[in-house]
């Protein structure tokens, strides 16, 4: 079965869904948008230290990504803008990656893949790679469901019930790092943060409870990978951006229903 191109395409777009989607969720709640933005871009620098370490790229993208998510929070409580620290970080980290890139004489590399992925060139161990990392993910978020959430809410709260809403940021910044690193070969740095946000965003309006969230943001992105897949063979467009394009749809249509519903209450 795994001999098919667009089975292991299909699985690891899956796959994808399932790891951004409860981490969507908090990122929505937690207004962390361009967070997600920055750890994405800076795993392209990443991407070109593992070639030039001839290292896992998974391991590389990830150690970056997760060196990233960790300065911005530690730099956040330090007298700086978060909007203004995120903006600097991201196109910095983007940039320095493509200057690094350029220094690889000898490597190929394919750069539009990591930017904008290349799910049809997915392999078995590349399949192996994103659910492991994506069961990590899950595994983490469900773990810590009770403390993230309260947390999320009200650091006050959380603190009286004694959580530490530092360590709270801290898990959500591995399980991150962790989503980008799965999440680069599918559909590319530029394409992550919107597989982690819109989902969830399309989520919010059918959803009752926090978990009720999670589950509908990883149909709704599961779903778009796979028809995202499907068009994209149909009508020979590039992939990653087709299944964007497919979550981007969801969502018009769950804030219309949102809309309606609200003019008929």
């Amino acid at each position: 079965m795994l001999d098919d191109f667009m089975t292991r395409a299909t699985l690891a777009g899956i796959g994808v869904a399932l790891a951004a989607a409860p981490l969507g969720s908090f990122v929505v709640w937690r207004r962390m948008a361009y967070f997600g933005d920055a750890t994405a871009h800076a795993a392209i620098l990443g991407v070109a230290l593992s070639l030039a370490l001839q290292i896992s790229v998974f391991a590389g993208a990830m150690a970056v990504a997760l060196a990233m998510a960790l300065t911005v929070t530690i730099l956040s409580g330090r007298g700086y803008a978060m909007d203004t620290l995120l903006g600097v970080l991201a196109h910095s980290a983007l940039a320095f990656g493509l200057v690094a890139v350029s220094f690889l004489s000898g490597i190929r590399i394919d750069l539009m893949a990591y930017l904008f992925g290349d799910i049809l060139a997915v392999s078995r161990g590349d399949l192996a790679v994103i659910w492991g990392g994506a069961a990590m993910v899950v595994g983490l978020i469900a773990w810590r469901w009770s403390p993230l959430l309260t947390a999320t809410l009200n650091e006050d709260l959380a603190y009286s019930s004694g959580i530490d809403p530092r360590r709270e940021q801290l898990i959500l910044t591995l399980a991150l790092a962790i989503t980008v690193a799965v999440a680069i070969k599918v559909v590319g740095v530029l394409l992550i943060a919107a597989m982690l946000i819109i989902p969830a965003a399309a989520a919010r309006p059918l959803a009752r409870t926090p978990e009720g969230m999670a589950f509908i943001a990883a149909a709704i992105g599961a779903g778009s990978a796979v028809v995202g897949l499907r068009t994209a063979y149909v009508l020979d467009t590039p992939a990653g951006p087709t299944i964007v394009c497919v979550a981007a749809i969801c969502f018009l249509l769950t804030s219309l229903f949102r809309s309606t519903r609200r003019a008929g209450g």
